[in-house]
């Protein structure tokens, strides 16, 4: 196996690199500080990433997007992983491959617009009594004549405040289960459709999470987004590079970003007459910061690379979301120790790394969750799932 980044990989990943130290990075404490991004540095941030091609990179080219494959866009959410979310969302775009299930008119209406940029979408799935558990969703969708009628509720829907659509799931069979649960594209400003508050965080400033309010809402006959019954079959599916991209290359991005600060801070703090770097129970956090971060990468790019195989990689995915997740946890929680009472500090941005790591463990699928899955799977198929050629 070759792990070298070939000539084209770099120059994309300098670029990314490039790009979010210029024009991102000297926008996150003006975020962080407000809680919100201007839009008028939305627009600007949008058209300069857009000018360059990195808008809607995980799009296939045909339909105007950047057409990365699973690894290159890995290597291109990891370097994502190093700014702040919502500078994120409004530089290079939040285009679900969902969207890819829109047909005739429907691309149209929805794909297009949202690969160009000039629609914005989010994904509302998450209820009240329904976070983790995809398929206990309450809100119902009923036929009316040749549409529908939307009524329930959605909450902690990302990007709500600044979205045109949203990508709903609702149930339209009860009697069938999960089975009974299909995906609708709703425009934003229809009768009966609410955007509730946004409510506040413990960490993402900037991120609008709102609650959506669906009653009696009336959808029209291509608001229905592949085949009736196939909505939570769509969402899981296409989800997963999701998953992989937002919650375990951002994550391990993010971790590598905090982790340089770190060796750099205990290379120049100086106590006890040396730099902390000198002693051994600092030398030892480091070191394993280091090995977990290179796991978790390595990890990741076996999934992508099963991915582009065109393999199924749902368990390598469950995978690397929870080792993810956790691994970012542990290096943060060992960079505030080391950075001591500046790590705990408002003047460093250490704290806001420390707030906003908490949220990957919990968002697409909790940790637990996520384990459950992966022993659920090796008790039925032999832990040899996992071995390499197996």
């Amino acid at each position: 196996m070759d792990f070298a980044l070939n000539e084209q990989q770099r120059m994309l990943v300098d670029t990314v690199r490039a790009f979010i130290a210029k024009e991102l990075a000297p926008l996150e404490d003006e975020v962080e500080r407000t809680g919100v991004l201007r839009p008028e540095l939305a627009r600007i941030i949008h058209e300069k990433a857009k000018a360059l091609g990195l808008y809607a990179m995980n799009i296939p080219e045909q339909f105007g997007g950047g057409g990365l494959s699973a690894v290159d866009h890995m290597l291109v959410e990891e370097q994502f992983g190093h700014t702040t979310d919502i500078l994120i969302r409004r530089a290079f775009g939040n285009v679900y491959e969902m969207l890819l299930e829109c047909r005739g008119e429907q691309a149209e209406r929805w794909l297009k617009p949202a690969v160009r940029g000039d629609r914005v979408a989010s994904i509302a799935i998450t209820e009240p009594g329904a976070g983790s558990d995809a398929a206990g969703i309450k809100t119902r969708a009923v036929r009316e004549g040749s549409g529908w009628r939307l009524t329930g509720s959605k909450h902690f829907i990302s990007d709500g405040l600044v979205s045109d659509f949203f990508l709903v799931t609702a149930v339209t069979d009860a009697a069938l289960g999960a089975r009974g649960i299909s995906m609708f594209l709703v425009d934003k400003g229809l009768p009966g459709f609410v955007v509730g508050r946004d409510q506040p965080m413990m960490g993402l400033r900037g991120t609008s999470h709102v609650e959506l309010v669906f009653d009696n809402v009336p959808l029209d006959p291509l608001a229905l987004l592949g085949n009736e019954g196939q909505g939570l079959k769509l969402a899981l599916s296409t989800l997963g590079r999701v998953r992989l991209a937002q919650v375990g290359a951002r994550a391990i991005g993010k971790a590598t970003h905090v982790l340089g600060m770190t060796v750099a801070y205990a290379k120049d703090r100086k106590q006890f007459g040396q730099p902390l770097g000198e002693f051994q129970m600092v030398q030892q956090m480091i070191a394993d910061s280091v090995i977990e971060v290179n796991c978790a990468r390595l990890l990741l790019h076996r999934a992508a690379f099963e991915l582009d195989q065109g393999r199924d990689g749902r368990d390598l995915i469950a995978m690397v979301k929870v080792n993810a997740a956790e691994t970012l946890g542990r290096v943060v929680d060992r960079a505030v120790q080391i950075f001591g009472g500046m790590g705990f500090c408002k003047e460093l941005p250490i704290e806001r790394y420390f707030r906003d790591a908490r949220i990957y463990r919990i968002f697409d699928g909790a940790s637990e969750i996520h384990r459950h899955t992966i022993a659920r799977n090796a008790l039925k198929q032999g832990a040899a799932l996992f071995d390499i050629g197996a």
